[in-house]
């Protein structure tokens, strides 16, 4: 039976990395500027010149690179808080996460210009874990700790307010307009300096959930029974929201706020694979990867050779997501 399991779980796993590949390859062909399969192979095995190449790989390589990678972030981070909250609607834009990390960075915009991307990264940690904190404070401040739908109006209620606070700074310090396009999300203008900075924390905070994964199986099903069995359970949950705040505020740095990656992603994965997170965390990261390339892919074709903003087109498949799952699956009794 366990030999059946695991090869079922290598299965989506390969299955998941040849879809991965080909929207990889489709985002690649098709955008604003014409190209072809041959010169997507070109400009990623030669040094051969031409418009076309250069466009390939000064724009659309680094920033579909970004999109994979933020992709699995967004997938493993929203995999993470769902497990540690054993909440479904629990996602690091929805609770606070995402736009602490947005209000940090415009701060950082306002009174640091020159700080540099490393450090605007590093005020998105901090900004992510102060809006995490003063989410899950409000909503375990009641008789009987936190439940999802308090968790979601609590995280809600501290968004707005982090937003108005990035909004502000914006109009005050005069620098709305940069904070506003930040704020949209988006992967234009990526670069390999800003992949090369995020790509260190991302992988470290993934390797972590991963390592993690059987601790946070036993945390998601019954912490009670994890104590008993000898966990550490206060400093396992210490490295797992630690590391869900490093994926979400590099995330933030990169492409800004991005709801709903985190929310559906895990959903989708549980459906192929199972509760056991030791599956879901490395899937999720796959699944979360493809679902940023389509997205992308969408949004720099669906209006081309304009663009359309792309937390706009993961808003009209994650609404109609999270309401099915509030009326599916969560208590609404706060």
């Amino acid at each position: 039976m366990n030999s059946n399991k695991k090869m079922r779980f290598a299965l989506a796993i390969v299955l998941g990395l040849i879809a991965l590949a080909g929207m990889f390859t489709i985002s690649m062909v098709y955008g604003a500027k014409d190209t072809t399969l041959r010169d997507v192979w070109l400009a990623l095995t030669t040094h051969a010149a031409g418009e076309q190449l250069t466009v390939l790989r000064e724009l659309r390589l680094p920033r579909e690179t970004a999109g994979m990678i933020v992709g699995a972030a967004l997938g493993v981070a929203g995999a993470v808080m769902q497990g540690l909250t054993r909440n479904p609607l629990a996602d690091p834009g929805l609770i606070g996460l995402s736009s602490g990390a947005n209000a940090a960075l415009a701060f950082t915009m306002a009174t640091m210009p020159a700080v540099g991307y490393f450090g605007t990264m590093v005020a998105c940690f901090i900004g992510a874990a102060v809006g995490a904190c003063m989410v899950l404070g409000i909503g375990a401040s009641r008789r009987g700790g936190m439940s999802p739908i308090r968790m979601v109006l609590a995280g809600s209620a501290v968004s707005l307010f982090l937003y108005a606070i990035a909004e502000g700074i914006g109009l005050a310090f005069k620098i709305s307009k940069g904070v506003s396009m930040w704020t949209a999300g988006g992967l234009i203008g990526t670069t390999w300096h800003q992949i090369v900075t995020i790509v260190p924390f991302i992988a470290a905070g993934v390797v972590a959930a991963v390592v993690l994964g059987k601790a946070l199986t036993l945390l998601s099903a019954n912490e009670e029974a994890a104590i008993g069995l000898g966990l550490r359970t206060g400093q396992i949950k210490f490295v797992l929201y630690a590391a869900v705040i490093v994926l979400t505020g590099a995330s933030v740095a990169l492409i800004g706020n991005m709801a709903f990656v985190g929310l559906m992603i895990p959903h989708i994965v549980r459906f192929v694979v199972g509760t056991d997170y030791r599956k879901v965390v490395p899937m999720s990261a796959v699944v979360g990867a493809l679902f940023m390339l389509a997205a992308d892919t969408i949004a720099r074709n669906a209006i081309a050779p304009y663009e359309a903003p792309m937390a706009s087109i993961i808003a009209v498949m994650g609404l109609p997501f999270f309401l099915f799952i509030v009326r599916k699956g969560v208590n609404t009794t706060p």
